[in-house]
């Protein structure tokens, strides 16, 4: 579906008629300085074929954007730039991280960018570069550069929001009688992998850019060099999240094992107190004929007092080791 259409000229936006085939026609017309940006959201083969004609995309390319589940890439077609970027939202209720994509087709007086998932960066990028009419100027880089900008800043975000649930799940390790949260830790690192998947591939294609490696973006290097500096930080949130989340599994599995341990020998202490009164019971339970004690005035409180004492007295050894 065609979500929004628009001319930039000298980066101001003028709004236009018609249908595609308009847009186009509109933009050859005018001078240098101005280019077009299609945004679509998960098209049909037949929504994209007209654009595909247009601009003669190659298949190759046009296939990944209709598919989408594609890594993070920059690749060159010609005279046009295919670039897959990951988006990522944060449902902090079940701690699932949720990945969209946007792939952009990036010419020298075009840009047609295509969102899959729920995440819609293109709204807020918009308005930011139509605010800034100086950076929209540089063209469909200044585009890119926008969609970069606003994805890794919400990466930052997510990674704020995994902290929190890392420090919940800390909290619940080293708690006395804590509940078991080996499954939830286990799944929160598999997020972290996931986020580490979407966002490390799309450093190297920022550092083509920023090493000048890319032509079309001469104006725009700087402005690529910050976002990249802002990935780096993030993706070395997200490793010091995972070793973070490695360190509590073996720290949670470890207490869990002490706890088992003390279980057990909680168990086994008192075992041997019973034991003790039982093995006594036992040996008068055996009906030998000549047990004298068992005829003496004596005989029973004796043998119950030997009983309590032998009981106390373990009782008393075992608590003061520790072990009750």
């Amino acid at each position: 579906m065609i979500t929004d259409k628009a001319i930039y000229h000298h980066g101001q936006w003028q709004d236009i008629e018609g249908d595609i085939s308009d847009t186009f026609d509109r933009a050859r017309e005018d001078e240098d300085d101005c280019f077009v940006w299609i945004g679509l959201h998960e098209p049909t083969e037949g929504e994209f074929s007209l654009i595909e004609e247009e601009l003669t995309l190659h298949p190759l390319a046009v296939e990944d954007a209709l598919t989408a589940h594609q890594r993070p890439k920059m690749e060159r077609y010609g005279e046009t730039l295919f670039v897959v970027v990951k988006t990522l939202s944060y449902r902090e209720a079940t701690s699932d991280v949720e990945v969209g994509e946007v792939m952009l087709f990036l010419g020298e007086d075009f840009v047609v960018s295509v969102r899959h998932g729920a995440a819609d960066p293109f709204g807020r990028v918009r308005e930011r570069l139509e605010a800034e009419p100086a950076l929209l100027a540089a063209g469909p880089a200044a585009v890119l550069y926008g969609v970069c900008d606003e994805i890794v800043d919400h990466y930052g975000v997510v990674v704020h929001q995994i902290e929190s649930d890392i420090i919940e799940l800390e909290r619940v390790v080293f708690r006395p009688r804590g509940a078991d949260v080996t499954e939830d830790i286990h799944h929160l690192k598999r997020e972290v992998l996931e986020f580490r998947s979407a966002e490390s591939p799309l450093i190297p294609v920022l550092q083509e850019i920023t090493k000048g490696r890319i032509h079309r973006f001469e104006h725009t290097r700087e402005y690529f060099r910050d976002v990249l500096d802002h990935l780096l930080r993030v993706n070395d949130g997200v490793g010091d999240h995972n070793e973070l989340l490695t360190s509590a599994l073996t720290a949670h599995l470890a207490l869990l094992g002490k706890q088992q341990n003390e279980d057990v020998r909680k168990i086994s202490s008192w075992a041997a107190v019973i034991a003790i009164p039982t093995m006594i019971a036992g040996f008068y339970g055996m009906n030998f004929d000549h047990m004298p004690e068992l005829h003496w005035l004596f005989g029973y409180p004796i043998v119950m007092g030997v009983m309590v004492g032998a009981s106390a007295l373990a009782y008393h050894r075992l608590r003061r080791n520790g072990w009750l």
